[in-house]
């Protein structure tokens, strides 16, 4: 993802989402002298590309990891003074299908996450129609391209997650690589006093785009048995939350107190987890200082939007609702929205300063539909893990951990326009691998049970019961 759409930024300049994130020169500000290590960043890409190019032909979930570790931190452009501008994920990416292929294209039906995958499927293809309708194509298609790189893999890699260890595995990726990019953007600050951009993205968008590793981290750090992996997994959320707090964005703010919330109501009310909670609330207090604090409670008043009504966002979005009335079925069309909002008296280049807004008013009623049914089906099906106490414990943890990171997220979303940023997406994977796996697992008891019956019926020569063959067990 490389749109420059800021949070608090009034304008933006259309870019080509495939192929920008690798030609950003200055993701970074120039780092002091202390942190310009070469070989670490350079050895990590070359020996992850092409070391996880070979391995992803014999098993392609491994590429698949490498793949969405690069997609989040960008090893282009997170360390652009030793890593040259280079086609690494598409190197890798490459490699995953051409392995996911040679092995079979995974084992693993979709089952119960097939609505999710349907929402995604629904939202892509409506986008490349809305673009295909629209007055002014060529504004959409890099978008277009761009979602492919999401889309394909989310497929291909929720068919072959069939295990919790595979699950484990996807989560610790997600969490290693938010809670890295958090420590370099906390690095920055702390060394030259501002986070600086990342990609084309300022501290406000990029607090709010990382805030759904934090559920990720904090929830892992509760349930896990490990010390010292529960207190990084503590680091990396504490890392992450601090974000927003020295970026001063509200709505990153704002995620992280939504995330809280929901964390509190999914956490066991046990004494442990209540401890843990407890202190997780004082260390945000801690970080978040006088002057945080003053700055999230402007979040609805912001004395240059009472000013300038006509540029607030609740103004923005009442004239996405207006568009999305006046073109229900295709909207304006992809990435559109931003030329169209001139008619309204906006700055031209205008964002909308809401995902949902502005998926309303390029893609009409259809396209927010299955964007909405993607995150909300994905949210619907994890509850229902977590409500059934025959569900393994460790299914019931990551059900959890999904839940909370996107709640930050959508909450976030409403404030910005963040469409086409790979992390949510991959956290709603490891939702969808929780659905998949949760299913087969249910699937392994009933076939125990039905071996159980038949053995059994033979010992004691009853005919009373039909003699259910065995079915494959399925290992968890």
């Amino acid at each position: 993802m490389s749109d420059s759409r800021l949070d608090d930024s009034p304008t933006h300049t259309p870019t080509n989402l495939a192929t920008d994130a690798y030609k950003v020169s200055h993701s970074f500000e120039t780092p002091p002298p202390d942190r310009r290590r070469p070989v670490k960043g350079l050895l990590f890409t070359y020996i992850m590309t092409y070391g996880g190019a070979i391995v992803s032909l014999f098993n392609p979930f491994y590429g698949l990891l490498v793949y969405i570790c690069f997609a989040i931190i960008k090893p282009s452009a997170l360390w652009h003074w030793s890593v040259p501008i280079g086609n690494y994920s598409r190197i890798i990416g490459v490699a995953f299908l051409v392995g996911w292929v040679l092995n079979g294209c995974g084992t693993v039906k979709l089952g119960r996450a097939k609505p999710i995958v349907f929402g995604l499927l629904g939202y892509w293809f409506w986008m490349m129609l809305s673009t295909a309708l629209s007055p002014g194509p060529e504004a959409g298609w890099g978008t277009i391209e761009h979602y492919a790189k999401i889309v394909l893999p989310f497929i291909a890699g929720l068919t072959l997650i069939d295990s919790i260890e595979r699950l484990k595995q996807l989560a610790w990726v997600l969490m290693f690589s938010t809670g890295y990019l958090a420590f370099e953007f906390n690095l920055t600050y702390y060394s030259s006093g501002t986070v600086g951009r990342f990609i084309g993205f300022d501290a406000n968008t990029l607090s709010i785009l990382t805030v759904a590793g934090c559920g990720l981290c904090f929830f892992h750090g509760l349930f896990d048995v490990v010390t010292w992996r529960r207190w990084l997994a503590f680091l990396a959320a504490a890392l992450i939350a601090h974000i927003p707090m020295i970026g001063m964005s509200r709505g990153g703010m704002l995620a992280v107190a939504a995330a809280g919330v929901t964390s509190f109501l999914l956490v066991p009310k046990t004494p442990k987890y209540l401890w843990f909670f407890g202190l997780a609330v004082v260390a945000g207090l801690f970080l978040a200082g006088p002057s945080v604090v003053e700055e999230f409670q402007t979040t609805f008043s912001d004395k240059n939007e009472l000013e300038n009504e006509e540029y607030g966002r609740i103004y923005m979005w009442r004239a996405c609702a207006i568009e999305m009335m006046k073109h229900p079925f295709i909207g304006v069309g992809q990435d559109r929205w931003p030329i169209v909002s001139t008619e309204y008296g906006f700055t031209e280049n205008k964002d909308a300063h809401s995902l949902w807004a502005q998926t309303g008013a390029e893609l009409g009623v259809p396209g927010l539909a299955f964007l909405l049914l993607f995150y909300g089906c994905t949210i619907r099906r994890l509850l229902r893990i977590i409500k059934t106490p025959s569900t393994p414990l460790d299914l019931q943890t990551i059900a959890r951990m999904v839940i909370v990171g996107l709640t930050g997220f959508l909450v976030a979303a409403s404030f910005v326009t963040v469409e086409g940023f790979e992390i949510p997406f991959y956290v709603v994977l490891l939702g969808a691998g929780c659905v998949q796996v949760s299913e087969l697992a249910h699937t392994g008891m009933s076939n125990e049970e039905s071996c159980a019956a038949t053995t059994e019926t033979q010992e004691h020569g009853s005919s009373d019961r039909p003699r259910t063959p065995p079915g494959k067990k399925v290992t968890v």
